[in-house]
C-alpha cells in the first residue's frame, strides 16, 4: 500500500532534541491518521502521538509538553519533533500510516523503525 522510510533518529544526551521523519510513498491512496510509536526493550509497543488527516492531535501522558507532531500531506510525510529528551524515551520508534485505497479498503502501514538513545 504505503511503503514508509524512517529517518532523524540517533544518540543524545538528555535535555537534548531530535526531529524524526517518516516519509510516505505509493500512488491511489489516501492517507488519514498518521502516528509515532516506541518500543523499549523489553515492554510493549506503546503509542506516543497520533495526528489525523484534518490536524487533531494526541500525545501520550509522558510526552505532552515535550514532543510535537506534525504532517505535510502533499509530501505523505508525518514528523515527530523531541524536545527535553530523557533516558526514558530510549526506544525503537516507529510511524504507522493509516491508508485507504481506491477500493476503500484500509490499511495500515508500518515503518521499520528508528533507533533513538538518551543517554543520562
Amino acid at each position: 500500500q504505503v511503503q514508509l522510510l524512517e529517518s532523524g533518529g540517533g544518540l543524545v544526551q538528555a535535555g537534548g532534541s531530535l526531529r524524526l521523519s517518516c516519509a510516505g510513498s505509493g500512488s491511489g491512496v489516501s492517507i488519514k491518521t498518521m502516528g509515532w510509536y516506541r518500543q523499549a526493550p523489553g515492554n510493549q509497543r506503546e503509542l506516543v502521538a497520533l495526528i489525523t488527516s484534518t490536524g487533531s492531535t494526541n500525545y501520550a501522558d509522558s510526552v505532552k509538553g515535550r514532543f510535537t507532531i506534525s504532517r505535510d500531506n502533499a509530501k505523505k510525510t508525518v514528523f515527530l519533533q523531541m524536545n527535553s529528551l530523557k533516558p526514558e524515551d530510549t526506544a525503537v520508534y516507529y510511524c504507522k500510516v493509516e491508508s485507504v485505497n481506491l477500493l476503500g479498503f484500509t490499511f495500515n502501514n508500518w515503518g521499520q523503525g528508528t533507533q533513538v538513545t538518551v543517554s543520562s
